[in-house]
This record gives structure tokens, C-alpha cells and sequence, in this order.
């Protein structure tokens, strides 16, 4: 038997108290409260509510080693990133792996591989596919529904996949960025009950007043924390915290769930409402298998050394110490199968050529945000050859899809800020092909090149100097530790800010710029992809 002294933060209830918790066979056997004074206090782990590992660049049990340490217990994983790469495969592969680390992970069953139609990843997970994952009954979840239009239009792929969840009485994750008024009824109609993607909080009203939960998300590019923090005090009981993508270097350096904790608590907002929406709400609403501080529940717990600092001096989970005094955890880095699919040939400056006339569309990046705006450039005169105007501020941007030989797709892009070199990428949502922005097409030539000869990784090419962080799992995940990768990316991130790029994590804001699902201009399989009207300009 453990015993575990400390002042129980009791959120329910709504109460500070010193008590001995006894621990036998990793449950809670009873609560004694007692009259001592302690230095430190205990509270339920942390949860995020909705977290792809993957954007770590880390398998789980890496990833675990990095949120742990921070107090967190449990993640709801959405694998889809994988799943794009090397379908049910990569999916099984993570949840294997999964199973060897400390933390606590509830996995979802991808809802879009491909993300829309007009995507081509390396798999394709089907409706037959996802009845034979949810029959296995190792996930608790569909993940983020982001085809809207096709859960508005009742596609039947779409469609098919929700009725299998409903079918095994999986929760529904939703993904609906400045969705509103009837379509956004029609899309919660279907079973979808959460969003992650509100950017304003008039968005977020309105989705809560017709049921849904919303999550406060910071993450490496995406944080609407800032936008959305108002709902802390307004409507606890609907929310919950995430970070969704988040890098190692940022796990390592900034924290993960506890650092919205520390955010909440600096801006004057309640700890019972805070650690309800970082402890509670995610468990009642998934039902997961976590406890929350009760005699007969999993002793998943933290010890805190003081409520101002939320300094992190132990983590249970299972009522083994994962984290702290006499931890029993240190997992080394676990064996994982390389598996990979990268088969584009190298390409050549012809294939970057692009002449430019009259009104053009650019991609405008905003900072902390999924989100981009439109900018229009015009040239009164057909310019041949044209590749860049810093000046301007405006850069090629290049998508090309990785699984087999195709032509690489052209635009341009605003708000990266290069002066110099180019930088690229085989993370990019949600297909994970190609995608690179440069000031010249030999920068970008150069930079595509190394990454189709390391078969995926994130490069940067500073005047013809080229580093790079391989990433031989599925081209998006390390074999490496979380410290290694970190390091690494930190180093990448340092050389792209002396070469001008203002942007906190431009490999991640880059990963995003293929993401045609979010609005407003993405590229794409076609070239720039118009969200509003949900079709391709180029």
C-alpha cells in the first residue's frame, strides 16, 4: 500500500482540504482528511482533450516522456496524420506503440483520410474500414468530422462514417472554423458535439447555445486561447482545453495543457473553474477511464507545489509515479518499424518556371492562426520566369505530392518573411506531401531535392547550405528522443529566423498552408484551393 499526503484540491465540491490518500493495486482505496499542514497540494492530471501526436514529430512513448513531466494524464489522440501516410497500418502502429508508455491514451478513428475529396494522400481510410476499427474496441471516438460540406450535403462517405459511430456509440469530434446559422445546425444535427476551431467568441456562443463543447486550443501555429478565455468563467461546464499540434520543442520548452493552466490563472480566472475544464469536463464527456481524486477511481493524480507557481512535483498515473521522486518510469527509446511511402523523383528548375500577369492571388499567413486571408498582387506587364518580390513580401509557395511523380503546384504566399534560402516540409496537412516556400526557384529546387532524398523530413537551405531533420517514420515521425528532436528543431527554427521569417514556428504555420479545408486560400493538388467556394482557382 502508498500513502500520499498533501491539501486535496477537491474541484467539485469546491474546497481545499489536507487528507492521506492510500493507494493499493493502482486505485484509490480511501480518503482520510486530517488536520496536518503540507507544503504541497493534489489535484487531478491534466487531459487533453484532443491532440494529434504526431505534429510532435514523436511516436507516443516519446511523447509521453515530454507531457507527463508536465502533468498531464491522458490525451484523446486523433492518428489521422498517419493514417493519410500508411492508413490502418500507421493507426495500429501508434496505438501499439501507445501501449508501452506511462500516459494514458484514447484514441479516435480518422473521419476524413483523405480530408476532402480533392486531397490525394498515401491511404484512404473507407467506410469498411472504420466498422473494422470501431469493432475492435480500442477507440472512443470518430475524430475531427472536417468535411462540412460533405456532412451538409449528406455525402455518402461522410455520412456512412458517422452512422458506424453511432452504430458503436463512439462520441463525434467536430472541426467547423466560422461555421454559423443553419448550415451550422444542419452539421450538428448529424451527432457532431464538439469544435475545436472557433476563432471568435460570438462563433463559440453560438455553437455552445446549440449543444456543442468547445475547446480552447494552444498550439504550436493554431491558439485561440486569447479569443475564446472569456468561456472560463461563462461556460464552464462546455468547455474543455487542447493543444492539437504541438512540437516537441514547445513540450519541451513551454509545456502542454498546463501551460493554458498558468495562462487562466495569470489573467484572474478561478482554480475550480480552471482544473474543471482542465481535469473534469474531458473525463464526464468521453467517459475516459481516468480518475478524478474519488475512493475506487484510478489514483491518476499530480502534486502541485503551490497554486501560484503550478510547479509539477509528481505525476501518478495507474498510483505508480511516472514523474518525480522516485520515479519507477524510464522507458528507453522503443524499436519502431520504419514504414514509409515516398516516391517522387527528383525534380528540376524547369519545373518551378511560372510566368505572372495581371491580378494574382496570394496566400496571406496570419500569426497564430490556421486561418489565412486573401491578397491580391497585379503585374501590368507578363513578367517570365518570376519567382519572388521580398520586397513585397511575396514568395513561392510549392506543393507536390509525394507518393507518385506529379507536377508540382505553384503560388505565392505572403507573411513568412524570407529574405533568403527556402525551407520545406513533408508534414503538411492533411496528405502530408511536399510543401516548401523560397526566394528562388534554385533555393526551392535544392531544398525539395533533399527531402525527397532523406524520404521525408523538414530541410532548410541557407544560401546553398543545407540542414535538415530526418523523419523517416511515414516522413512525418522521428526514431529519435523527444530531446533530440527538440533540439534539432529548435536549431532549424533559429537558422529560418536569422534568414527573416518573423513567424514563432514556420515549419508548423507552413504544414498548414496545404490544408484546404480551413479558409480562406490553401494550395493544393490543383494549386490554390478557394475555401469559400470550396473549389480550386489554379
Amino acid at each position: 500500500m502508498k500513502i500520499v499526503e498533501g491539501n486535496l484540491i477537491d474541484i467539485e465540491n469546491r474546497e481545499f482540504y489536507p487528507c492521506a490518500i492510500f493507494i493499493s493495486e493502482g486505485k484509490i482505496i480511501n480518503i482520510e482528511r486530517n488536520s496536518n499542514s503540507y507544503d504541497q497540494y493534489i489535484s487531478p492530471g491534466f487531459i487533453d482533450a484532443h491532440v494529434h501526436v504526431e505534429s510532435s514529430m514523436l511516436m507516443p512513448v516519446e511523447f509521453s516522456k515530454l507531457v507527463v513531466p508536465n502533468g498531464t494524464v491522458g490525451v484523446v489522440a486523433d492518428p489521422h496524420e498517419i493514417a493519410n501516410v500508411l492508413g490502418v497500418e500507421g493507426v495500429k502502429l501508434m496505438i501499439d506503440n501507445g501501449e508501452k508508455a506511462p500516459l494514458k491514451f484514447f484514441w479516435g478513428i480518422p473521419s476524413c483520410v483523405p480530408a476532402t475529396p480533392f486531397d490525394k494522400p498515401g491511404s484512404i481510410l473507407s467506410v469498411e474500414d472504420t466498422d473494422k476499427l470501431a469493432k475492435t474496441g480500442k477507440f472512443i471516438l470518430l475524430s475531427e468530422v472536417m468535411n462540412v460540406p460533405g456532412v451538409i450535403n449528406n455525402d455518402p462517405d461522410v455520412i456512412g462514417k458517422i452512422e458506424i459511430a453511432k452504430k458503436y456509440q463512439l462520441k463525434i469530434d467536430g472541426h467547423a472554423p466560422e461555421l454559423v446559422g443553419d448550415p451550422l445546425s444542419l452539421y450538428i444535427a448529424h451527432g457532431i458535439e464538439t469544435d475545436h476551431e472557433s476563432s471568435t467568441i460570438e462563433e463559440a456562443e453560438e455553437k455552445i447555445s446549440k449543444g456543442m463543447y468547445i475547446m480552447i486550443r494552444e498550439g504550436s501555429a493554431a491558439k485561440n486561447y486569447n479569443a475564446l478565455k472569456s468561456l472560463i468563467a461563462t461556460r464552464t461546464d462546455s468547455v474543455m482545453f487542447c493543444t492539437d499540434d504541438s512540437h516537441a520543442d514547445d513540450l519541451l520548452n513551454e509545456g502542454h495543457i498546463n501551460k493554458i493552466v498558468k495562462k487562466a490563472l495569470a489573467d484572474g480566472f478561478g482554480i475550480f473553474d480552471i482544473l474543471q475544464i482542465a481535469c473534469l469536463n474531458p473525463v464526464r464527456f468521453y467517459n475516459l477511464n481516468i480518475g478524478t481524486l474519488h475512493i475506487g477511481d484510478n489514483a491518476d493524480f499530480i502534486i502541485f507545489d503551490d497554486i501560484e507557481s503550478l510547479n509539477i512535483r509528481s505525476t501518478y498515473i495507474r498510483g505508480e509515479v511516472v514523474y518525480g521522486e522516485n520515479s519507477s518510469k524510464n522507458n528507453p527509446v522503443c524499436d519502431v518499424p520504419l514504414l514509409n511511402k515516398f516516391h517522387h523523383d527528383e525534380i528540376s528548375l524547369s519545373d518551378l518556371h511560372t510566368n505572372v500577369f495581371g491580378d494574382v492571388a496570394c496566400i496571406q499567413v496570419k500569426s497564430d492562426s490556421l486561418l489565412t486571408d486573401r491578397k491580391i498582387f497585379h503585374f501590368d506587364e507578363k513578367i517570365e520566369g518570376f519567382q519572388s518580390d521580398l520586397d513585397k513580401d511575396v514568395l513561392k509557395i510549392v506543393y507536390l505530392n509525394r507518393y507518385f511523380n506529379s507536377k508540382p503546384q505553384i503560388g505565392f504566399i505572403s507573411g513568412i518573411g524570407l529574405k533568403r534560402g527556402a525551407f520545406a516540409s513533408s508534414i503538411s496537412h492533411d496528405s502530408h506531401n511536399i510543401i516548401a516556400v523560397g526566394c528562388t526557384d534554385q533555393d526551392l529546387m535544392l531544398a525539395i531535392n533533399e527531402l525527397i532524398k532523406e524520404k521525408g523530413g523538414l530541410v532548410v537551405n541557407e544560401a546553398g547550405e543545407l540542414h535538415s531533420l530526418p523523419l523517416p517514420i511515414g516522413g512525418i515521425i522521428s526514431d529519435k528522443s523527444g530531446r533530440e528532436v527538440a533540439s534539432c528543431y529548435m536549431e532549424l527554427n533559429e537558422i529560418l529566423s536569422k534568414m527573416g521569417t518573423p513567424l514563432k514556428s514556420p515549419f508548423m504555420t507552413l504544414s498548414f498552408m496545404s490544408l484546404i479545408v480551413i479558409p480562406t486560400l490553401k494550395i493544393g493538388e490543383k494549386g490554390i484551393f478557394d475555401f469559400e467556394k470550396f473549389d480550386f482557382v489554379s
